[in-house]
């Protein structure tokens, strides 16, 4: 945030190449200054060029699922020169990802909720497409339950997960996210 003047909208869409030169030798994890230079550069093409990233997903989007939108967020995110070190930051499903952390930012962008964790500031998509985040928690839970059987966790899995929990609620199947995660990390489930 700091590097960003504590701005980072205003940031992305107003810095100059020279603003870019700040985050040389950044580092956090496996995402370097090099990924953190691609994701201000193409998040600014988005939004100087798609309207932003909401639109994005609405383009792409099913009835029922985000997956197909997430797969073109990552062609609309690498439209510009990019080296390709920086794609593997952008999880795919249609290459059988489950992509956990853009199902994530997707339920904290479309869900309301009363808890202040989602902050359901997106309007056009609905809470009934969103797919729950699978990690190893939420699918083991999700295993002993009865709700999914497939083994890893990957995109088939994370279809075999929706249709349980749509079963369940087909208007905010996600709300189960918190208690699959839970149970796994806090509960020992």
């Amino acid at each position: 945030m700091e590097l960003m003047g504590n701005s980072p909208y205003d940031f992305v869409i107003n810095h100059e190449e020279s603003d870019l030169d700040k985050f040389d030798g950044f580092v956090h994890r496996t995402f370097n200054s090099i990924d953190f230079v691609q994701f201000i550069k193409s998040l600014k093409h988005i939004y100087k060029n798609h309207l932003g990233l909401e639109p994005v997903f609405c383009k792409y989007s099913k009835a029922n699922s985000l997956q197909h939108s997430i797969h073109y967020l990552k062609k609309v995110f690498f439209e510009i020169d990019h080296l390709p070190r920086t794609q593997k930051h952008i999880s795919d499903p249609l290459k059988n990802s489950a992509a956990k952390r853009i199902n994530m930012f997707l339920r904290w962008m479309v869900r309301q909720d009363n808890a202040g964790v989602d902050f359901g500031i997106w309007e056009q998509l609905s809470p009934n497409q969103l797919s729950c985040p699978l990690d190893v928690h939420s699918g083991n839970v999700a295993r002993k339950l009865g709700l999914l059987h497939r083994k890893q966790n990957d995109a088939k899995a994370l279809l075999e997960l929706d249709t349980s929990l749509r079963a369940l609620d087909n208007t905010d199947p996600v709300k189960y996210d918190f208690a699959l995660f839970g149970l796994g990390v806090f509960e020992g489930f």
